[in-house]
């Protein structure tokens, strides 16, 4: 940047540095969605053209930024953790949550039409996004856990109001009306007596949401090719199984020390599952998410 007697304006710019130490977690939320939802007539109670347009763009922005590591998404809204020694953009607050969401944003529009071919966007979506800190490994799990349990709690309600208006035909009032005071038990009780659905057989993803992780996978020949983040298919519900590190002797330049030759054979990949994040055996499986 050029000095000239204008330059002191830069002063008035405040450094804004995260606190180091602690883990990053962006949000990014769908602003005003409710009307976009409606003007490109999304369907009720889930369109799961626009949860997997929402995974697409979460899974193009950790294969851009690789600290980030873990992804969580329901309904509009998409939160990231990243990586606890992450130095990405010095720790800029304004820089990182202006990168992030902006990114966010341009990787769902651009992936739009193929999700939606015969509906073009008839105005832009936009998002806001913010980033908390979080001091320790059990505030982060508890936020992951809290994202799970609201998609959850929303989803069981949103499928009951929706099966009252479009199958029980009542307006919306009436089925605000309906669904007011009740319990958890009581909206699967009318889910399965008046409309015959069980709603442990709603596909996961309504369900428990969109876990979009960075795996370890173990490469014993070292294959350049699965340095690049990959896109896998949506997995089945629950968890994946892990890949046991098989005790093989690769073969390699004896100029290699045996620390670069290990890292030459673990690999990342991107994937998307649908599974729980509030017990234990997911992070067990992936001690490297809340690594320091």
């Amino acid at each position: 940047m050029a000095n000239s007697k204008y330059a002191y304006v830069r002063n008035f710019e405040l450094p804004d540095p995260l606190l180091p130490g602690c883990f990053l977690v962006c949000r990014i939320d769908g602003h005003s969605f409710h009307r976009f939802s409606e003007e490109h007539g999304f369907a009720k109670p889930n369109d799961e053209r626009a949860l997997k347009l929402m995974d697409h763009a979460a899974k193009d922005l950790m294969s851009e930024y690789k600290d980030i590591v873990l992804g969580f998404g329901e309904s509009d809204e998409f939160s990231f953790l990243l990586r606890k020694s992450t130095h990405l953009y010095n720790r800029r607050h304004a820089k990182i949550l202006t990168m992030l969401t902006s990114y966010f944003t341009s990787c769902y529009v651009f992936h739009w039409p193929q999700y939606f071919p015969e509906n073009p966007l008839r105005y832009p979506p936009s998002f806001d996004g913010r980033i908390v800190l979080y001091p320790d490994e059990r505030a982060t799990r508890d936020y992951f856990s809290w994202r799970q349990a609201d998609t959850h709690i929303n989803n069981l309600y949103n499928t009951v109001f929706w099966a009252l208006v479009q199958q029980g035909g009542q307006t919306t009032t009436e089925a605000h009306a309906t669904l007011r005071g009740t319990v958890s038990s009581q909206k699967h009780e009318i889910l399965f007596k008046r409309f015959h659905v069980n709603y442990n057989d709603i596909p996961a993803r309504f369900r428990k949401g969109s876990v979009v992780v960075c795996e370890v996978i173990w490469d014993p020949f070292g294959i350049d090719k699965l340095c690049e983040p990959q896109v896998s298919q949506d997995a089945p519900d629950g968890n994946t199984t892990q890949p046991e590190l098989p005790a093989v002797q690769v073969a390699g330049s004896a100029r290699k020390s045996s620390k670069a030759r290990e890292a030459d054979r673990v690999k990342t990949t991107i994937q998307v599952l649908h599974c729980d994040v509030i017990g234990d055996e997911f992070w067990n499986a992936r001690p490297h998410l809340l690594a320091s």
